[in-house]
C-alpha cells in the first residue's frame, strides 16, 4: 500500500489524502510537505522515497526475468517432447455458475502446448503455470475460478515452481507438479489426464497466435 502510494504522488500533482498511510509516509520521510501560495499543502517525493521506488522496481524486474527464464524454459522441453507451444494466449473457459448460467472467465496461461498429432483424439492440450514466489502462488490458489479455468482448457494442468517457494503437499491435487531447478525441471507429482479437445474458441485463439519457433537445438530448426 505505502509503494503505491508513493508511485501515486510520484505520478500527481501530490495533492494530499490526509489518511494513515499518508502519515506513515510522511512519519519515514519518503514524502514531505511543501507549502504553496495561498495557504494551500502539497506533497512531494523525497529522495529517500524516490530510492525505495527504484528498489521496488528492480525487485520486480529481476523477478520478472526469473519467470520469463522458466517459461521459456518450460516451453523448450515441451517442444522436445514433440508438442507444439503458445505463450501468452488469450484464451476464455466457461465455467458453470450456481445460478445455472455459464459464467466466462479469461484466462492467460504462461505455457500452452498440444501434442503435434492430426487426430484430434491425440492431441492432449496442456497448461503450465509458473511461479517464482511464494506471494504470487498463494495469490493464485485463493482465486479457485482462475485455476478452474485452466482445468477446463486442457486435459493436463501444471503448476512449475521456482525450488524453494513452496512444497508440492501445497498444491491441490488436481495439478501436477514440476519444480524449477537452476539446471534441470523435477517432476514432483504428475498431473492427472483426462480426455479433453480444444473447443472452436480456443482453435481461433491459436489461429490468430503464433507458437514458438524451434528451439535452436533442434536439428530441423534451418528447415
Amino acid at each position: 500500500m505505502q509503494l503505491q502510494r508513493l508511485r501515486q504522488l510520484w505520478r500527481s500533482a501530490g495533492w494530499p489524502c490526509q489518511d494513515l498511510v499518508e502519515v506513515e509516509l510522511l512519519a519515514a520521510g519518503w514524502v514531505e510537505r511543501l507549502a504553496e501560495p495561498g495557504g494551500r499543502e502539497c506533497l512531494r517525493v523525497t529522495d529517500a522515497g524516490i530510492a525505495l521506488i527504484a528498489a521496488s522496481l528492480a525487485r520486480n524486474r529481476a523477478a520478472r526475468d526469473a519467470h520469463e527464464l522458466l517459461v521459456e524454459r518450460v516451453a523448450t522441453e515441451m517442444q522436445r517432447a514433440g508438442r507444439i507451444a503458445w505463450r501468452g494466449l488469450a484464451l476464455r473457459a466457461g465455467l458453470p455458475a450456481e445460478d445455472g448460467k455459464t459464467l466466462w472467465v479469461n484466462a492467460m496461461p504462461d505455457v500452452y502446448s498440444i501434442r503435434h498429432s492430426t487426430v484430434e483424439d491425440y492431441l492432449e492440450p496442456a497448461i503450465h503455470e509458473i511461479k517464482v514466489s511464494r506471494a504470487d502462488l498463494l495469490g493464485e490458489l485463493r482465486r479457485p475460478a482462475k485455476s478452474a479455468a485452466y482445468r477446463a482448457l486442457c486435459g493436463q494442468c501444471w503448476f512449475v515452481l521456482k525450488a524453494g517457494i513452496a512444497e508440492p503437499e501445497e498444491i491441490p491435487p488436481e495439478y501436477g507438479v514440476l519444480i524449477g531447478h537452476a539446471t534441470h525441471l523435477e517432476l514432483a507429482r504428475p498431473a492427472p489426464r483426462r480426455a479433453c479437445k480444444p473447443d472452436f474458441a480456443t482453435w481461433m485463439a491459436l489461429a490468430r497466435a503464433t507458437p514458438l519457433p524451434p528451439p535452436d537445438d533442434d536439428p530441423q530448426s534451418p528447415l
